[in-house]
This record gives structure tokens, C-alpha cells and sequence, in this order.
């Protein structure tokens, strides 16, 4: 046992001293034994929050990985699409040159969804604003884009109702009334809005209404649609970053607050955390919030900022995961009465392979080794290691970012995230959008810079992952201030591409498409779920693809991330399988639904109760 002391880090104006425990976990014992007999044999909750384990020697000083060769190559590339689909408008989000606050550093997420109905997803842009304003009439706005189904887009906004100016931050989408429309939730600093989806191409404000707004200002960030009681009507859950107003915040000159010798916003440290809250749904168009009731207000405030659900102990009732910045993360476990407790520390997730809290951004859930559990991947701050915890069972984790590969990459700050199978093996990968806060850094000479390339992982089938990001394509390279990150089949051809929102600058779309010369593509299958006795987004469905011996597992899921939504259509990679063997859907009733020797590169229809109602060939045109 080890007791050292740690001198803070780079993003506290002053140095703080800290105490940290360090132990070897024998063998012969479970990591939550062991946690559970030293948090309480040594000291109960005070040292609780102190215990993890450290890295091993081999973890250290493992060699980097080996560069790819084109045998490795998963034969796509990624061309940005944004100008020539149509997607021209500017992300704003505070001055691009120095900022105030921390509100100005954290930007915006994107959503990917159909909210028409016609087989095609569309795009959702959050936008920001500026400490200063704008003129009336050009003040920036989120954008909405209505696919035209040959791979440009239309903005909408306007004619949707969906002009508003604010700082947004994190989007959700569900369809919350059970009309088969899917609604839209964004937040903000300052009061959240709810969208209801009219069904006519058309949204209506009903945040005052329904009780979501919120009664004072505060800091919205990520968000999700959750049914975490199971009545067939979806919740809502939202992270909050910080409380508290502007004018109570200490500016950059106050601390000083430094990063690199330059003054930059203050924060998080020192200023008052935030409440997560949890509303839930009476089924009338309103929520009631019940936070307190339900467990959520026991934690201390924390930085909240991505939000991801999950059932990750496969009990049958979804779970929530919210990466918090420079605070341990938070895994809020469902107790299948209302309630919920938050075990990420016993549970291995919340801290890094050294016992300390990150500065968690984003979070994403998928079985990636396909052993039948929901394992986590959780973006963090530069001059560190992204976070990637492997379920061992039962909602007990252990942090392998090291052993797989992960831990060579630390210079990004990393924001939006998502497991997907970018070659359709049937195994995911991993994407992720980086870029610094602090603009400050364009005048610096150091290795660290305000605009960053994107991260791309090859999954290599026995737990490990390759950085193959430089073989994707020259889009990916290019440097740019990313957030928010969206997955999802725009072009309906079979595999999946990406929205990002920038700050201060056009989104960029990436269109995966064949390497030149690679040989023919694996097969896939989607499924778009839809509820009855369950909510009809049919978010929180378990489904089971099983190819040969080959089983896979995903969830329907709102948010995820860095505030964003992927495609309510789950994606299977099957690899050359020419059938799908069995396909089951678990849904949030208990209810399941069965379907045998599915045809591949289709998109399934699913309904509770029925089966398969409708199946529609896609593919390369």
C-alpha cells in the first residue's frame, strides 16, 4: 500500500495537493471484493473514492502499436460531404480568439434522425452564440436539414419552427407522446427546449408546457431518453454542467488561470458544480421532475457533460453512465423501483487505471469483443488517455485502455465518440472527434494545437484496437476545434457515416466509402424498432444478431456521445454471412420478438408483438 502525493494538473489555476491509494489486487479475490473490504475495513467512504488500480508494468511500457499495413486496412475511406450536400452554415460558439468563460469552450452536438418518417435521416445541428450578441436578424441559429435522398440536404429550419439563438449544447431525440414521431430535446445555458414533432414537417415549443424548460438558469450538457420504470413512456434524463451566473464567475486574470503559461477561462475547479436531473413522464405531455426522489440529487454536485444509457448488468432495465469533467464519473445503476444508485467507483468506471478522476467529455456503450456485455469507451482531456472499461459481467469494469491499444494517443482533447463497424466485419470500432477549448493556444509553439485531427480504431477481434486514422482518407486529417459526433447511414448504402460539429467553423459530414480497389464489401443488416406495450422509438430494446457462432448485442439509445444522437436504427456488420440466423428483440416490456434466416443488406422493420413487418433491400446504387 502507497500513499502519493499528486500536485494537481494543468487545468487548476493553483496547485492542489492530493492524496491518492495505491494497491496490488490479489488474484484470488473479484476487483469489487476487494474495493468493497478496503473502502470499509480502511477508512468506509473517505477512502472509497481513492481506491483503483494502478496500471501494470506491462500496460506502462507496452511498445506502440505496429504501423498498419495494407492487409489491415478495413478498405474504406471517409470523404467529407458537407459543402457538397448543402450543409454551409457556420457553428458558432464564442470568440475565436480568447475566452471569458468556460461556457465558451464547450460547443455543440448534432443529431441524426428522420423526422419525417420517409426512410432517410436528417440532420439537427445545435448552434451557439457570443458573449457580445449579434445584430438583430443575424443572430446564429441550429440548423435542421431535410435529406433529399440523393445526398444533398435542404435547411428547414425556418420552415420547421425551429429558429432559436442561444448557447445550445447537447440534443436527444425520442418520441416522448407515443404518436410515431420523434420529438426533439436540446439544452442549454440558460432553459431547455423541448420540441414536439407535429407529424407535418412542422415542431412546436412545448418546453414551458411539458415542464422541461427548467426554473432557472442552468447549464444544460448532455442528455438522453430513458424509460427507467419501464411504462411504455419515455423519460428524460439531463447532465448539468455548472450552476450559478455569469457574473459570479471568476475571469481568466482572477487566479490567474493559466494552461501553458497564458491566461485562459477558469474552471471547472472552483466554480459550483451542477445537478443532474431526471423528469419523468406522466403521460399527458408532461414531466414531473424527481430527482431527489429517485436518488439523483444524493451525489455531490459534479461537472456533467456526456450522458450514455445502457442496460450494463443485463438485468432488463436500463442503467445511465455520465462522464463528468475532472470528477469521477458516474454510473447511476436502476434498483427497478424508481430509483437509482450510483456505483460507478465500486464499479471500476469512474476513475483511470491509476485511481484518478479524468476530465470526462463524451461516452459511448458497445459490446466490442462480443462476449454478450455492454462495455464503455469514454473520451477525456488532453495530456491524457481516453478511457476504455471492459465489462467483465454484471456491471463490473475494468479499465483496459492500456491492453487494447488505447494509451498511446494523449495530446487530443477529446470530445464525440461511437463504437461502429466501419468494415461490417461484425466488430466495432472506434471514432473519435477532437479539439481543444482554448483558443489562446493558435499563438502558442507547442505540440498542442486548438485544431485536431480525428482518431480512428480498427477492432482486431481479440480485445485489441489499431490507430488506423491516417488510412482512412485525408478528410479525417484535417485539424479543426471538433465536439459533438453523430454515426448513422445518411445515404442508406450500408455503412455508416458521421456528422461533427465544429466550433466556429462548417460542420463536416464524412460519407464512408470503398477504398479505391478494395475488394467487395461485407453484408449488414438494420433494425429499426418500433414499441407498442414499450415506447415506440423502441429505445432501450436489447437486440441479439446471431450469424453461425458469431453473436452480437446493441441497444436502441437515445443521446450518447458528446451530447448527440446516432440513428435510432441499430447497424450489423455481418461479414460474408449470406443470412442472418436469429434475430431477437428484448423489449423494455419484457416482451420479445424472434425472426430466423433474415435476408442481409436490408433494413428490418420490427414491431412488439408482430415481428418483422417490413423489409427493405438498401445498398450501393
Amino acid at each position: 500500500m502507497l500513499f502519493l502525493y499528486d500536485w494537481g494538473n494543468a487545468r487548476k489555476s493553483k496547485p492542489r495537493l492530493k492524496l491518492r491509494l495505491c494497491m496490488r489486487l490479489p488474484k484470488q479475490r473479484s476487483r469489487r471484493q476487494v474495493l468493497k473490504a478496503a473502502a470499509f475495513a480502511a477508512g468506509g467512504p473517505l477512502l472509497r473514492p481513492l481506491l483503483g488500480r494502478a496500471p501494470r508494468r506491462s500496460e506502462l511500457f507496452a511498445a506502440p502499436s505496429p504501423v498498419p499495413d495494407e492487409s489491415q486496412s478495413p478498405g474504406i475511406v471517409f470523404v467529407d460531404a458537407a459543402q457538397s450536400a448543402g450543409i454551409t452554415h457556420k457553428t458558432i460558439f464564442g470568440s475565436e480568439t480568447s475566452n471569458k468563460y468556460l461556457l465558451e469552450t464547450t460547443g455543440c452536438g448534432v443529431a441524426f434522425f428522420d423526422y419525417d418518417n420517409d426512410g432517410w435521416l436528417d440532420l439537427f445541428f445545435v448552434n451557439g452564440t457570443r458573449l457580445e450578441g449579434f445584430p438583430k436578424g443575424q443572430e446564429p441559429t441550429n440548423h435542421l436539414y431535410r435529406n433529399n435522398r440523393d445526398g444533398t440536404f435542404t435547411d428547414v429550419t425556418e420552415k420547421a419552427g425551429l429558429i432559436h439563438t442561444g448557447w445550445g449544447q447537447g440534443v436527444c431525440i425520442g418520441d416522448y407522446d407515443n404518436d410515431g414521431f420523434d420529438d426533439l430535446f436540446v439544452t442549454y445555458w440558460g432553459h431547455n427546449v423541448l420540441y414536439h414533432n407535429n407529424g407535418d414537417g412542422t415542431f412546436t415549443d412545448v418546453s414551458e408546457k411539458a415542464g422541461v424548460a427548467g426554473t432557472r438558469v442552468r447549464w444544460g450538457t448532455g442528455c438522453a431518453f430513458v424509460d427507467y420504470d419501464r411504462d411504455g413512456k419515455l423519460d428524460l434524463f439531463v447532465a448539468n454542467y455548472c450552476d450559478g451566473d455569469l457574473t459570479t464567475w471568476p475571469p481568466p486574470e482572477s487566479g490567474p488561470c493559466l494552461y501553458k503559461g497564458t491566461l485562459v477561462a477558469c474552471g471547472p475547479p472552483g466554480l459550483p458544480g451542477g445537478k443532474n436531473i431526471l423528469y419523468h413522464n406522466n403521460g399527458d405531455g408532461t414531466f414531473t421532475d424527481v430527482s431527489e426522489r429517485a436518488g439523483i440529487l444524493k451525489e455531490n454536485g459534479t461537472y456533467g457533460l456526456g450522458v450514455l444509457t445502457g442496460d450494463f448488468d443485463n438485468d432488463g432495465w436500463p442503467d445511465i453512465y455520465v462522464a463528468n469533467d475532472s470528477q469521477p464519473s458516474a454510473l447511476y445503476h436502476n434498483n427497478h423501483d424508481g430509483t437509482f444508485t450510483d456505483i460507478g467507483i465500486m464499479a471500476g468506471c469512474a476513475y483511470s487505471q491509476d485511481g484518478k478522476p479524468q476530465a470526462g467529455m463524451g461516452a459511448t456503450a458497445a459490446d466490442y469483443d462480443c462476449d454478450g456485455w455492454l462495455d464503455i469507451f469514454r473520451t477525456n482531456f488532453s495530456e491524457d488517455t481516453d478511457s476504455l472499461y471492459h465489462n467483465i459481467g454484471k456491471a463490473v469494469f475494468d479499465d483496459v485502455t492500456f491492453a487494447a491499444g488505447l494509451g498511446m494517443n494523449t495530446k487530443n482533447l477529446n470530445w464525440g465518440c461511437g463504437f461502429l463497424d466501419l468494415d461490417n466485419d461484425g466488430w466495432r470500432d472506434i471514432f473519435v472527434a477532437s479539439g481543444h477549448i482554448y483558443p489562446e493556444i493558435k499563438k502558442l509553439d507547442i505540440d498542442i494545437h486548438y485544431g485536431e485531427k480525428k482518431t480512428i480504431y480498427l477492432n482486431q477481434r481479440n480485445g485489441h484496437f489499431l490507430d488506423i486514422s491516417q488510412q482512412v482518407g485525408e478528410a479525417v486529417q484535417k485539424p479543426i476545434s471538433a465536439r459533438g459526433a453523430a454515426f448513422g447511414d445518411f445515404d442508406n448504402d450500408g455503412d455508416m457515416d458521421v456528422a461533427v460539429n465544429p466550433v466556429n467553423d462548417v460542420p463536416q459530414l464524412f460519407r464512408c466509402d470503398p477504398a479505391p480497389g478494395a475488394p467487395a464489401t461485407n453484408h449488414w443488416i438494420k433494425i429499426k424498432a418500433v414499441g407498442t406495450k414499450s415506447n415506440r422509438s423502441g429505445i432501450g430494446a436489447r437486440i441479439v444478431c446471431i450469424t453461425g457462432d458469431h453473436k452480437q448485442i446493441d441497444e436502441v439509445r437515445s443521446g450518447g456521445s458528446w451530447a448527440s444522437q446516432n440513428d435510432l436504427r441499430v447497424h450489423f456488420g455481418l461479414g460474408d454471412a449470406a443470412k442472418v440466423d436469429r434475430l431477437e428483440v428484448h423489449w423494455p416490456s419484457g416482451d420479445a420478438d424472434v425472426a430466423e434466416n433474415l435476408a442481409v443488406d436490408q433494413l428490418v422493420t420490427i414491431q412488439e408483438g408482430k415481428g418483422v413487418v417490413k423489409s427493405v433491400p438498401l445498398g450501393k446504387k
